[in-house]
């Protein structure tokens, strides 16, 4: 099985205090973990957040939730991934996640565990080579590659971007790319600024009461399934 670490924080810049934006009377980033909940490979979530005052509200709605958190670093976010290995005892694949995806795919997170497993690699995503919609975005790799990533990487952007030395051509590590046909690259999910969250706001009002497991099948049929161009 697989541990997903979700990273969180209050602080963005482009919409503060997203991740606990009520969503149908939920905050976001618990509407995010129900989904991730329906992971059949995920054997643990556990949300990465900082040791930062501002940090402690979303701190406190998690574990009052029963969400496991782990808090680091505020800017070297790779920092906090590795205290998140350490205090918790991580082996065998993490999940890297965004709390800024309430629409992610349970089916596409199992798939890239499994494309990571069955090629043997040390990092698998479905990002580098974009064909789903940004929103769905998934890295699977292995604590040991993480750790080697946390040994090597100095700059402030690998730091604060956790993975970028993972697939860099000249990193030591075997890498792959999930895709899929079509490609559905158009499409924008995630919850950057505050038109990205309006249109969350109509995919739940539209689909969850009715059926609180949809899909992204369900989610391409609206009308207005909203694409990058829109933004």
């Amino acid at each position: 099985m697989a541990t997903a670490v979700l990273q969180a924080r209050m602080s963005s810049s482009r919409l503060p205090g997203k991740v606990l934006k009520p969503l149908l009377g939920q905050p976001m980033i618990l509407r995010q973990i129900e989904r991730l909940r329906r992971c059949r490979r995920l054997e643990r979530i556990v949300v990465a957040t900082s040791a930062a005052p501002s940090d402690d509200i979303l701190a406190k709605t998690l574990s009052e939730a029963g969400v496991e958190v782990a808090r680091g670093p505020l800017d070297d976010v790779l920092g906090r991934f590795l205290k998140v290995i350490e205090v918790l005892d991580l082996t065998g694949d993490m999940v890297r996640l965004t709390a800024d995806c309430p629409l992610a795919d349970p089916d596409v997170i199992d798939a890239c565990i499994a494309f990571r497993r069955e090629g043997d690699l040390d990092y698998a995503s479905n990002g580098q080579v974009r064909t789903y919609p940004r929103g769905l975005d998934v890295e699977v790799f292995t604590v040991e590659a993480l750790r080697r990533a946390a040994a090597e990487a100095t700059s402030d952007y690998d730091r604060e971007h956790v993975t970028p030395w993972l697939y860099r051509t000249e990193a030591p590590f075997r890498r792959g790319d999930l895709v899929q046909a079509p490609d559905r690259s158009e499409f924008r999910w995630t919850v950057d600024l505050p038109g990205d969250f309006a249109f969350v706001e109509r995919v739940y009002a539209a689909l969850y009461p009715g059926n609180p497991v949809f899909t992204s099948a369900d989610i391409l049929a609206l009308p207005f399934a909203r694409r990058e161009s829109d933004v």
